[in-house]
């Protein structure tokens, strides 16, 4: 998998006239595009606070797996550390329960990196009794409430056909 990202030409620096009398700064740097996507599919009707839980559950696993996603550390102009980031945004997009079970099939059939939450995480503690719910459930069988997938963006994009864009 390509791990590469297109950015606009020279991001660091600007043009500008000689000229004292043009002071309009230079057009901005083209956005960043990334070769690949994050995304997640929360089913539309989760609870707001559902749909917070389910999307940082769905995303905490995918820099242990999938460390190119992850960014450098951060530090703020006094020398604070905090914790790297994805390098890339997260897209949230939200369907019905069909919606969802068909995009969880075509993640599966491209063997994209994914997560799963299902309707039964909502009963559970811990991690320990999270993976049981899962476990206990055949694929066919399982109440998704949110998928998140990783992978080149067309194939990303086909696994989400339908969805949208959460709002």
């Amino acid at each position: 998998m390509q791990k590469t990202y297109k950015t606009g030409g020279d991001r660091g620096r600007q043009s500008q006239s000689m000229s004292t009398e043009n002071t309009t700064p230079a057009a901005a740097p083209a956005p960043v595009r990334f070769d690949t996507k994050i995304a997640v599919l929360l089913r539309d009707d989760l609870e707001t606070w559902q749909r917070l839980n389910v999307t940082a559950f769905l995303v905490s696993g995918l820099g242990t797996e999938l460390p190119e996603v992850i960014g450098e550390p951060y530090e703020d102009a006094d020398g604070t550390p905090y914790l790297p980031m994805f390098r890339q945004p997260v897209l949230v997009f939200e369907g019905g329960k069909e919606l969802l079970k068909t995009a969880h099939e075509r993640a599966l059939r491209r063997a994209l990196p994914r997560s799963v939450f299902t309707s039964d995480l909502f009963t559970t503690g811990n991690d320990t009794d999270n993976r049981a719910a899962l476990r206990a459930v055949t694929t066919a069988d399982l109440d998704l409430v949110g998928l998140a997938v990783y992978g080149p963006r067309n194939a990303v994009d086909k696994v989400l056909k339908g969805a949208r864009m959460h709002g």
